[in-house]
């Protein structure tokens, strides 16, 4: 359901729907619907929100910028008032004032009962005519049961592009055509993991600097199988968010591994997939664990924003990023996302969103210290991890007698 014509919220209304979204109770889908706007409407007032918290902090700044952009405006009205004898200035100044306007006020003001043609009015203002009519509307349940169907097509097969994809869906009694197939797997930030030429569909931001891939080393190949080898923990640890579908819409999952012990480091479960959620992830890893030599992301926005490069560099830590198309590059926290799915989402029918979240936490430290792991000799991860803690701190004391 859209906005209704012409409704305008306070800036109390946003802040309310922000602190609402912020909760982490609800997808954007649920929030928006609630309250008959669109999810894009939401995540912008949440990042204007996040943006100018620091305000709350600085008052007296805030209000003396206010009073200077008064004495200001004061000045230019003085002006404007002398020249309100001739109708030709008049105009000019009316006009110039309507095209100041934000694009919601803007078409607030056509009204189609005036004198004036809406084309007109559209011309005035400095807005599309077909703007004026097009009504957003959430996302059906039967788009969300197409972008449930692609999840797990693509956990089941990662190997699968959009072509794949669009046959099984089809098969599988969908109707849909590739290119919405396409655009559903950007919006869930999944590509095949192999090397191919079309177009990458990670959500990617060409302002940001992409860094190189630096996990080479760790490859091996074994009876013409690649594989990867790290032997000690914090040597290289991976980022990635994951889809996560629900009843009432879709959530995001972000999750930091440790490519040594496979042990999850920090997670969180978000209805917004930004660069805060990937940056939050960070922040708890590096506050509870040692930093790792090396982090490895795809080349998503989320890891390539200045504030998730500038935290590790302030932590130097060394940053790689996969190579153009390859999500195998990141095979370690792929595979972790793919169990978890199957071996808990795809299972459990969760209701609601906290339902969800304690799934999540229940499975993830059943996975850290309940789960054996055939790849560490049957060991759980936390275990692996902290026993390798635990040698490398013992190597540190002989270091430092012998050095005595």
């Amino acid at each position: 359901m859209s906005r209704k014509k012409g409704q305008i919220y306070s800036a109390d209304k946003k802040a309310q729907i922000v602190l609402e979204v912020l909760k982490e109770e609800q997808t954007l889908a649920q929030i928006a619907s609630k309250y008959q706007i669109t999810t894009k409407t939401i995540q912008n007032w949440k990042k204007q929100f996040l943006n100018n918290v620091a305000i709350a902090m600085e008052p007296a700044k805030v209000v003396s910028d206010y009073k200077a952009e008064l004495e200001a405006k004061e000045q230019e009205i003085e002006q404007l008032h002398k020249a309100l004898g001739k109708a030709t200035i008049k105009a000019q100044w009316a006009e110039g004032k309507l095209k100041s306007l934000d694009y919601k006020t803007k078409k607030a003001l056509v009204k189609s009962e005036l004198n004036i043609s809406i084309q007109d009015q559209c011309d005035i203002l400095g807005i599309s005519r077909s703007g004026i009519y097009y009504k957003p509307k959430p996302m059906s349940e039967y788009n969300i049961r197409i972008l449930n169907a692609i999840d797990k097509i693509y956990t089941n097969n990662p190997e699968y592009g959009y072509r794949f994809i669009h046959k099984q869906l089809l098969e599988d009694g969908f109707t849909i055509g590739k290119d919405r197939v396409l655009k559903y797997m950007q919006i869930l930030g999944i590509n095949a993991i192999y090397p191919h030429k079309k177009k990458l569909t990670s959500i990617k931001n060409n302002k940001h600097y992409i860094y190189k891939y630096l996990l080479e080393q760790y490859w091996t190949k074994q009876d013409k199988t690649k594989t990867v080898k790290v032997d000690k923990v914090n040597e290289v640890w991976s980022g990635d968010i994951t889809y996560i579908r629900t009843n009432g819409g879709f959530m995001y999952l972000a999750a930091i591994i440790d490519w040594h012990s496979k042990a999850i480091l920090s997670y969180k479960l978000s209805n917004s997939m930004d660069a805060t959620l990937a940056t939050d992830v960070l922040k708890e890893a590096l506050s509870k664990y040692p930093k790792p030599k090396i982090f490895n992301s795809d080349q998503g926005s989320q890891y390539t924003s200045h504030e998730h490069t500038n935290l590790l560099k302030q932590h130097n830590v060394q940053i790689s990023m996969n190579g153009k198309g390859r999500s195998i590059d990141n095979i370690i926290i792929e595979r972790f996302f793919r169990t978890l799915k199957y071996s808990n989402i795809y299972i459990n029918d969760y209701k609601s969103i906290n339902e969800l979240k304690q799934g999540i936490d229940n499975y993830i430290y059943k996975y850290n210290h309940k789960r054996f792991h055939s790849s560490l000799n049957y060991k759980k991860p936390m275990e692996v991890y902290y026993d390798c803690l635990k040698t490398n701190d013992k190597n540190h004391t002989k270091l430092d007698t012998n050095v005595a």
